[in-house]
């Protein structure tokens, strides 16, 4: 027995309790100490007084009983071992001997020559054809009686092979002690035998052929003759029957070798499913991710592994594989491999290619494709199913802690657009935890999106809000967002962007703020959605747009309602020139607006000739642009200057 070496990283057989790895690992030790059976049941006894639980006490059982399957696999080994030294013992006798059909040969010229007859041959029995035929010969000069094949049972050698006893003939032809049959006598006719003598050649109890002396004139065949040729026929049985030992040794050692390799490969895909199995343990409970699981298979089996979302596409989680890189490390049909291994429950196999579905109870999440250029056994393929296992538990985590934090994000974002905040440094404290400050600018975002398409809206929203560091939620059959440090105006086109590309449908933004503190967040949200809703009115479904952006129309839905600048927006170069030059620009915009837009009757009201006009209206439209009289911008335009006779606002 070799000595034992333990690992250091593994205690001794009789150390305190021990983890879940090393009592598994205690069976190898029990492998490598050759201990008896009942042995193996002492990590369960332990692991059982510790209190390991029933998952554990499972594993273990499964362990110990694939130990077993080992130690046996072992021990047959040795068996067998045992028995083809015998047979090589056995073998030995006749090392010396050539070749069976060498030796054959030489026993039957030998036979010729020491009998001095004309010819001696050999038959041996075939069961399979259940006939008898010509083995060797020596003397013969006939094809055909080399050639011939006879029926058990028929001739001299029937008779020999009936008996296993030798007979002799001093004319065959004339001899009536055993059948005839016309194909034996042509050939022996053929040969023009006359005298031929029989004797068995006999291996345990059974006749297996016949070794014959035969000679061309009559003949009779003495005592010692028949002695000698039965001692060749002993020679030559032994002779076949070490050919027949030899060939069974042969298989048998085949057999060895290929229950040799079979076991070393059990045995290393046993190690690799176990460091697998260790790994993923590693990776779910250290809170690792999907490319963790990835590498982890791709150590364990080589090949390169790619991660589909349930459609069969490459996931951003694969390392940004894309284009050509991700189509050649995928199966020509992934989202048909993929179904197939979700409806089978097992890897499925397209060329290089091994797709295992990553499923929970029947929902479909996606997928892991092993590219490996060799063959991906039994034990292998059922580690990829397991990594699908893990990346599966790993998703159910991932999107469980998601819905968890979403529905936070909400309920805090509801609280802040509730009619008053109670407690702000308790939500100040509450968003920090979600990564939000509440200190920061931000803008509040309301989508109005239809029904059916609210949950991925409010899906592709709380994505954003979280990455960008903010809120969102739903308030009033609409999705609210609040995002740090954008313009409200570039705050609702990056919205209804990302809630468009993720299918919500036709999706109308307003945008307000930016607004600091919790306090602040209700009315910027409700402004934010007065801009919604007035985008509708104004017939620009699936728009965005801020207070600001909204021109007049922000005026009437704006908290802040900023009327010098809405004055100065529209008309700041008019005023500037008026001020500058001592022009009355402003009066005769007035007058236009006053006599219905008409350059000759706001001639008239101001005085003056109607070049006079259409000079100051074309001088407006440089300074304005060209579209100031279009109705849309006339109305500003009107709205603007009314205000400013109102208020006095002037410009800086």
């Amino acid at each position: 027995m070799p000595v034992v070496t333990r690992s250091p990283a593994l205690p001794a057989a009789g150390d305190g309790p021990r983890p879940a790895a090393g009592r598994a690992a205690e069976y190898f030790e029990l492998l490598l100490e050759d201990a008896a059976a009942i042995e193996y049941e002492r990590p369960l006894v332990r692991a059982r007084a510790a209190g390991a639980d029933g998952d554990e006490l499972a594993e273990l059982e499964r362990v110990k009983l694939l130990a077993l399957e080992v130690r046996e696999a072992f021990a047959a080994r040795r068996r067998r071992e045992s028995e083809l030294s015998a047979l090589f013992d056995t073998a030995s006798d006749l090392a010396a001997l050539r070749g069976v059909d060498s030796v054959l040969t030489a026993i039957v010229r030998r036979a010729r020559q020491l009998l001095g007859t004309d010819v001696s041959y050999l038959t041996l029995n075939d069961p399979a054809a259940g006939d008898t035929y010509m083995r060797v010969t020596d003397g013969s000069v006939s094809a055909r009686f080399q050639a011939l094949r006879l029926p058990m049972g028929v001739g001299l050698g029937g008779l020999v092979a009936q008996t296993a006893a030798p007979y002799a003939t001093a004319s065959y032809f004339t001899d009536a002690r055993f059948r005839h049959t016309s194909e034996i006598n042509d050939g022996v006719h053929d040969e023009g035998l006359i005298a031929i003598l029989g004797v068995p050649l006999i291996r345990g109890s059974q006749v297996i052929g016949v070794l014959f002396a035969a000679d061309r004139t009559e003949r009779t065949f003495d005592r010692s003759e028949v002695s000698l040729l039965g001692s060749l026929a002993a020679h030559a049985a032994i002779a076949l029957d070490n050919a027949r030992l030899l060939e069974e040794t042969r298989a048998a050692l085949d057999e060895l070798s290929t229950a040799s390799r079979e076991l070393r490969a059990h045995t290393a895909s046993v190690e690799r499913a176990a460091g697998a199995h260790d790994r993923f343990i590693d990776v779910v409970l250290r809170g690792g991710g999907v490319e963790d699981v990835a590498a982890a298979v791709t150590e364990a089996l080589g090949g390169s592994i790619t991660v589909l979302d349930e459609e069969g596409r490459v996931t951003p989680a694969d390392g940004g594989i894309s284009g050509d890189e991700a189509a050649a490390e995928l199966p020509p049909d992934p989202a048909g491999a993929l179904t197939l291994a979700r409806s089978t429950g097992r890897t499925v196999r397209d060329g290089t290619w091994w797709t295992a579905a990553v499923t929970v109870d029947s929902e479909l999440l996606g997928g892991l494709v092993l590219h490996r250029d060799d063959e991906l056994s039994e034990a292998d393929q059922r580690i990829l199913e397991r990594a699908a296992l893990v990346t599966a538990l790993l998703l159910l985590i991932r999107r469980t802690a998601g819905e968890a934090e979403n529905r936070v994000r909400g309920e805090l974002l509801e609280e802040l657009l509730g009619a008053t905040v109670r407690d702000p440094d308790g939500v100040r404290e509450r968003a920090r935890r979600l990564g939000a400050d509440l200190d920061r600018p931000h803008a509040v975002v309301v989508a109005r999106v239809e029904e059916r398409c609210r949950s991925r809206a409010l899906a592709a929203a709380t994505h954003l809000a979280a990455t960008r560091g903010g809120l969102a939620g739903t308030h009033d059959g609409c999705v609210v967002l609040c995002l740090p440090d954008l313009e409200p105006g570039a705050a609702a086109a990056t919205v209804r962007r990302e809630l468009g590309n993720a299918g919500a449908g036709t999706v109308t933004v307003g945008g307000a703020g930016p607004a600091r503190g919790p306090a602040s967040m209700a009315p910027a949200h409700e402004e934010a959605a007065r801009c919604a809703a007035t985008l509708i009115a104004l017939g620009r479904a699936g728009g965005a747009a801020s207070a600001e952006e909204l021109g007049f129309f922000g005026l009437l839905v704006g908290d802040g309602r900023d009327v010098r600048g809405f004055v100065q927006a529209t008309l700041a170069p008019v005023l500037d020139y008026d001020v500058k030059r001592g022009t009355d620009l402003e009066g005769t915009l007035q007058a236009f607006f006053d006599a219905g837009s008409s350059p000759a009757r706001a001639a008239e009201a101001l005085r003056v000739h109607v070049n006079t006009v259409t000079q100051r209206l074309d001088r407006v439209s440089r300074l304005l642009g060209k579209e100031w009289s279009s109705p849309e911008r006339a109305l500003e335009v009107q709205l603007a200057l009314r205000l400013h006779r109102l208020t006095g606002a002037v410009p800086d």
